[in-house]
């Protein structure tokens, strides 16, 4: 009985896919199919459509890596075939290979507006929906010979080193290359063919039914039902007549699809979606063709299929599609009219959380939801973040301040050592603010509809019983070209179909409601989500953080300074440039570009990008400082500068001061031993002949920082060969072996400095230690030729501390880690992010560690003999993985970190600023008041601007850095006539009332980690 079962499904499959699914389009003829080849960067379509082409026929290869062919298609429908739907079938060398990942086609009427995209799921297109007889036809395809660079339908690994991913001259024959010239894809079949809807239809049934019955157990009365209405239907097909006995076979299904489903059913919201990496294995201009096709796709779909709905999260790709395809465009201002198409998400691209600054996360939320409202008139309630490494815990109270109620992701479904809860439930930020969110529990943002999907979404939920509600995103991304016509097929027979879940397609506006409505004491998770995967990505690619990181101060810098000059001096503000430039950081910020996970092509041009626009942003504050402080004189004045948020060596906070001299770097001096000593009266700083620190003094404490017999920037090289995902995962193992570079080429004094050089392998490290006059904080610049294959190097400081947790800064605050391994939760935190500081203490006394670019660190905790504790805090300096960029962090490097001895939180956020923010010294005789100041240390003003509305309103953002309460007053420069909170749009807030203007300055009061955005409306100056 069982081989019985067995033989019934095994027979299904073979015939739904050796014969059922080709006689879809059994009467056929070939066409006639031209091309010509574009070798270098694509070309307008009015270009490649006017191309010379010439014959080409199926079986022959074309398309060298990234190049461009076009194929001319045409043809003539035979008159025999009238009152038939005729469709071609254009296979352009798919193969088995997963959508999104190779060959991409986009067809164009000879007039050049868009038809649909071509995949390798998704090869047909439509010539006449019932066919007149002897009509000629025509089309274009613009084809895209993406190499392969992952292909995760390949046996064995499929993250095999390749050079495809360098920009052109792309690739060049060499060992294991491939010439530039070598056609990678080869052309299959190029027909018109009658579309046989009853047999599409036959095929989707048996598809639904397999599917179902596959999942069902073994043992149900519903499998052995479909099992037995699918081998009658089988019975009755002629494979030699199969258009003439579908109807018969799909007749004798009837009763099993319309069999409804159980009450309690668990219920499925599906939502179109096409996840689109803003970039990754492919340059971002090719994202621009991948957003093209997907969005001709489904608009094309969406006039067949009114109850459609599709999401599309990132409106820097829509912004691309308005510039540079506009017919494209087009289709998505008709959809969206009707409701069809979805703007989402609330982003400007869908960036990586945990290494974007935390005004970079203001302004994607600011640029996301204006582009939506200024070109659909839709305010987004819900932020769309499937595929980025973790979520830093200052989102919710960001989503909050953005009009944003919904939180949607599925990356912690990737979880290695602990499965996440709960799929539905509420996420409590750092200052308490709570966002309702969902984790989608088919555990995919490209789901297919399929009887899998279904079936593991409704096991896999975790929420059962006081909730039976839950979401699927679904539609092939990265150039897959979305939902297919098969996949709606699937969700019509799925809506209310006996064993398996109900199947709805709606927005994710109708889910959310809908869920919060059932389960609106969901459970509570407070704090970070960190994603137990893809920890590499703090480190890999320093080039491209530190571009990032500079930028972001820049822009800063940028807007405080031109504000303040606009504001006291009546110069104009640079509107526009600081708009395209903080757009420009912002691509960047997309997850797989900013983390370091995409191919040298994405990343090279990223290093273009950032160092462009930090030349930009430079001549901007050049220019703001320079008519800040006046005219020079004949006796060489000069105006120091300080964007800080802290004043320090006689500067205030965001103002200019005249100054007659900068704080010395302490004389090194001669100690025993060979060793040199730094001693600035606070902190004496102890290097021995081999470079390493061997004693950090706190003076006025009278305590060691480091731990007996230990050593600090103690460089050390591990392993680095992660089981899978090179550039983006760092295992645990990493740590069994290490090699500590003790061995110094040479230590000795330059200037004010102990000057350390170390040679190791292929590599070499040049380093500077400087102690500065009145600063607890050593700092180490280190330049470093790395030229190390799967390493990565770290730079540790063991501490004499007994240290319960670490804190970190993230945007906006910090939080704190335990630094045991309690729990496998504890456990798996082995690397975390900070951004500016990483702060260690025990009661009364702490440490500090600052840096200028590193994000990735690690802490870990000993007990000494003595019976002492050493916590031990490294950063993680340079990775060297191998996929997918090979060439990943090879060459010339500098950073800076730096030590502060003695160091509480709020010395950490302040030295954390000024290490990121340095002075600026401007010729000049003028001294600047600050623009806007606080009298308060917890409170941070962390950005200066004018209001975007171009009002002349000035915006100030600040925040509660330390997790208390604050009552402050902010003080301004000019005359305010009124002062009220807004939202991050700059909008004012819902109930809240105007700040009173007072002669001791605007009252604030901040809970703990409280984020307030303040528009001052200034008074008109008496004439």
């Amino acid at each position: 009985m069982h081989d019985d079962r067995t033989l019934t499904e095994n027979r299904l499959a073979r015939v739904l896919e050796l014969r059922l699914r080709p006689a879809v389009h059994v009467r056929s003829l070939p066409l006639e199919v031209s091309a010509h080849h574009v070798p270098g960067e694509p070309v307008p379509v009015p270009d490649g459509i006017a191309g010379p082409y010439r014959p080409i026929a199926p079986g022959a290869s074309w398309g060298p890596a990234w190049s461009t062919t076009w194929f001319r298609v045409r043809g003539t429908v035979p008159r025999d075939w009238a009152g038939e739907r005729v469709e071609a079938v254009l296979d352009l060398g798919f193969g088995a290979t997963q959508p999104g990942f190779s060959a991409e086609g986009l067809v164009y009427r000879p007039d050049g507006s868009p038809v649909k995209a071509l995949n390798p799921r998704n090869t047909w297109l439509l010539i006449a929906e019932r066919a007149e007889g002897g009509e000629d036809f025509e089309f274009h395809i613009e084809a895209a010979a993406n190499p392969l660079i992952f292909d995760p339908d390949a046996a064995g690994d499929p993250f095999v080193p390749t050079r495809a991913g360098d920009v052109a001259p792309w690739l060049r024959a060499e060992a294991g290359g491939t010439s530039a010239d070598t056609p990678l894809y080869r052309l299959r079949r190029m027909d018109a063919a009658v579309f046989d809807r009853t047999v599409w239809e036959l095929v989707q049934d048996l598809d639904v039914l397999s599917g179902l019955m596959r999942q069902l157990p073994e043992d149900s009365s519903r499998r052995h039902q479909i099992r037995h209405a699918v081998g009658k239907a089988l019975d009755v097909i002629d494979l030699q007549d199969i258009g003439g006995t579908a109807g018969r076979a799909r007749a004798l299904l009837t009763p099993v699809l319309a069999a409804p489903a159980h009450a309690g059913a668990h219920r499925i919201s599906a939502i179109g979606h096409a996840h689109i990496d803003t970039a990754w294995l492919w340059p971002v201009r090719e994202t621009v063709r991948k957003a093209a096709r997907t969005v001709s796709n489904v608009t094309a779909l969406m006039d067949d299929h009114p109850d459609f709905r599709f999401v599309m999260s990132q409106a820097q790709q829509l912004a691309w599609l308005k510039e540079e395809r506009p017919e494209v465009y087009s289709r998505v201002l008709e959809k969206a009219a009707t409701g069809q198409f979805l703007p989402t998400g609330s982003l400007w691209v869908e960036p990586d959380t945990n290494l974007s600054g935390g005004e970079s996360l203001v302004r994607q939320f600011v640029h996301g939801k204006r582009f939506y409202l200024e070109e659909f008139g839709v305010e987004t309630r819900d932020m769309w973040l499937p595929d980025t490494f973790g979520y830093n815990a200052a989102l919710p109270q960001l989503m909050k301040l953005a009009g944003i109620d919904w939180f949607l992701t599925q990356k912690i479904s990737w979880n290695t050592t602990n499965a996440f809860p709960h799929h539905t439930f509420w996420w409590e930020g750092i200052d308490g603010s709570r966002v309702f969110s969902h984790f989608p529990p088919v555990d995919s943002y490209n789901g297919d509809l399929s009887g899998a999907d279904i079936a593991h979404t409704e096991r896999n939920f975790r929420d059962k019983g006081p909730a039976n509600r839950s979401l699927v995103p679904f539609g092939y991304g990265d150039g897959g070209g979305g939902p297919t016509r098969e996949m709606l097929a699937r969700a019509h027979r799925l809506a209310d179909l006996e064993g398996s879940a109900k199947v709805h397609m709606e927005s994710p506006a109708d889910f959310f409601a809908k869920a919060h409505e059932e389960y609106a004491d969901a459970p509570v998770w407070v704090g970070e989500l960190y994603l137990e995967l893809h920890r590499g990505t703090l480190t890999s690619q320093l080039a491209t953080k530190q571009g990032n990181r500079r930028c972001e101060h820049l822009l800063r810098e940028a807007e405080l300074w031109s504000a303040t000059a606009s504001v006291l001096l009546g110069d104009p503000y640079p509107y526009a440039a600081l708009d395209r430039l903080w757009k420009t950081v912002l691509l960047h910020q997309f997850h797989d570009i900013l983390p370091g996970s995409s191919i040298a092509w994405v990343h090279r041009e990223t290093e273009e990008a950032h160092e462009q626009a930090a030349q930009e942003l430079e001549l901007l504050v050049e220019t703001a400082l320079r008519r800040l402080a006046g005219p020079p004189d004949a006796q060489g004045n000069t105006i120091v500068f300080n964007a800080a948020p802290h004043a320090r060596d006689g500067v205030p906070a965001l103002g200019g001061t005249p100054r007659a001299s900068a704080p010395r770097a302490t004389p090194v001096q001669e100690g025993d031993d060979g060793a040199f000593v730094l001693d600035n009266g606070l902190v004496r700083i102890t290097v021995d002949a081999r470079g390493l620190i061997t004693s950090a003094y706190d003076l006025s404490a009278g305590r060691e920082a480091l731990a007996p017999g230990a050593v600090g920037n103690l460089l050390q090289l591990h392993q680095d060969f992660p089981n899978q995902w090179d550039a983006w995962d760092l295992d645990a193992f990493y740590r069994n072996t290490v090699q500590d570079l003790t061995q110094a080429d040479q230590v000795t004094v330059r200037g004010d400095a102990v000057e350390i050089v170390r040679s190791f392998n292929r590599s070499r490290v040049h380093q500077l230690l400087t102690l500065r006059e009145g600063t607890r904080r050593l700092d180490i610049e280190t330049t470093i030729d790395w030229r190390e294959r799967e390493k990565i190097l770290k730079a540790a400081f063991p501490l004499d501390l007994r240290a319960d947790h670490s804190t970190s800064e993230i945007p906006f605050g910090h939080v704190q880690r335990p630094t045991h391994s309690n729990t496998s939760w504890d456990d798996a935190r082995f690397e975390v992010c900070a951004h500016r500081f990483l702060h260690l203490a025990e009661p009364g006394w702490g440490a500090a560690l600052v840096n200028d670019s590193t994000y990735g660190h690690d802490v870990t905790r000993d007990v000494r003999p003595d019976g002492g504790t050493t916590t031990t805090a490294r950063l993680s300096l340079l990775r060297a993985p191998l996929f997918p960029d090979p060439e990943a962090d090879q060459g010339a490097h500098r950073l800076r970190y730096g030590l502060v001895v003695g160091a509480d939180i709020a010395d950490a956020v302040r030295e954390g600023y000024a290490f990121n923010l340095a002075e600026r010294t401007v010729a000049g005789t003028a001294a600047v008041p600050p623009l806007v100041e606080v009298d308060h240390d917890a409170v941070v003003i962390e950005a200066v601007k004018l209001a975007d509305d171009c009002s002349g309103d000035v915006i100030v953002r600040l925040y509660e850095s330390l997790g208390g309460r604050a009552a402050a007053h902010l003080r301004t420069g000019f005359p305010v006539n009124t002062a009220l909170t807004t939202d991050l749009l700059e909008r004012p807030l819902a109930d809240a009332p105007h700040l009173p203007v007072t002669d001791a300055g605007i009252p604030v009061a901040l809970r703990p980690f409280q984020i307030m955005t303040v528009r001052l409306t200034r008074r008109p100056l008496s004439p």
